[in-house]
């Protein structure tokens, strides 16, 4: 080989690794912004990627991903959300947290951003509607928080003494205030009593079940903010180690040993909010996509925790389960 032959060639071997970043670089990037951690969303973010993928997006083929996880560091999320607009990301989203979708919501009204919340967005200020949500806003609604009241009703028929019921409330959810309001007016409703008790972070979960058992209560309700769902596996095992009955709004706490959930399916959602953001990708405006609301709401009844706990879960409520888990 001639020597002038030899360094084209090796430098076009050089230009390779050159060009195959190139490329990496062109792909479309989404932000991934959430206040929780990877580990224990890991399942939630897999739906997330089944959707982009319904949408033609596979990570790391033809888009890639930048994760900003703040860990329960709530007070980091607006940082976080402004590195992802520094990064000039094509559409940052933020599934399953609504304080992450406030906070990019404020650090950009350029950006797309999808959400997937169980707040409500009307009440929070997301958007100024669900029909057309106008700038650059748009997502899927699960509104868990919602629920509260129906689940309150279900311990009720649970247990339907007298007994207080311990509500567990996390102190930085943007609907905290209204979501206790219901609370009360349901307990009233139903004749019982409710004791709420503010838990600021996860450290402070430990002492909340404290406080219930130093309350007396009959039972736990553990509402719909991502401080508790980026806990299943704590929660479900002190509930079991103060035998204390619980509801909780997720199936995976009903399937980590918790004694009944109601709410909607999280990695439905998820997949959802993929979805979306993969349309949003190809060129659709988030302000013409309608938000999506959940429809399907599951009732997850674990009987091997009940039968633990010493509950015979009243046949009513079994006939209303959408699972049992046996």
């Amino acid at each position: 080989m001639k020597r002038r032959e030899f360094i084209s060639l090796l430098g076009g071997a050089a230009a390779w690794p050159l060009a195959a970043r190139a490329q990496q670089a062109a792909l479309p990037v989404i932000g991934f912004l959430h206040q929780g951690w990877p580990e224990a969303n890991a399942k939630f973010v897999a739906g997330f990627r089944k959707g982009l993928d319904e949408a033609g997006y596979v990570e790391g083929r033809n888009i890639a991903i930048e994760y900003r996880w703040a860990q329960g560091e709530m007070g980091r999320l607006p940082e976080l959300a402004a590195d992802l607009v520094r990064r000039k990301v094509s559409v940052i989203t933020t599934p399953g947290s609504g304080a992450a979708a406030l906070a990019a919501k404020a650090a950009t009204a350029t950006i797309p951003i999808v959400f997937m919340t169980g707040l409500d967005p009307l009440q929070v200020g997301l958007v100024p509607s669900l029909n057309r949500p106008g700038g650059n806003v748009t997502g899927v609604a699960g509104m868990n928080v919602e629920l509260s009241a129906k689940q309150l009703g279900l311990l009720h028929e649970l247990q339907p003494g007298t007994m207080p019921f311990a509500v567990f409330v996390s102190s930085a959810s943007p609907q905290a205030e209204s979501v206790i309001a219901e609370l009360q007016t349901a307990a009233l409703n139903l004749g019982r009593q409710i004791e709420i008790l503010t838990v600021r972070s996860t450290r402070d979960i430990n002492t909340a079940f404290m406080g219930a058992v130093q309350k007396r209560a009959g039972a736990v309700l553990i509402t719909g903010d991502q401080l508790f769902t980026a806990r299943i596996v704590q929660l479900a095992t002190l509930a079991a180690r103060h035998a204390m009955p619980a509801m909780y709004t997720l199936r995976e706490f009903a399937e980590a040993g918790g004694l009944m959930s109601y709410g909607s399916n999280f990695a439905e959602l998820y997949r959802l909010a993929g979805n979306y953001a993969g349309r949003v990708l190809k060129g659709e405006k988030p302000a013409d996509l309608p938000i999506m609301q959940a429809t399907i709401f599951e009732f997850v009844i674990n009987l091997q925790t009940a039968e633990a706990l010493g509950i015979e879960i009243p046949p009513t409520l079994l006939a209303r389960a959408d699972e049992v888990i046996e």
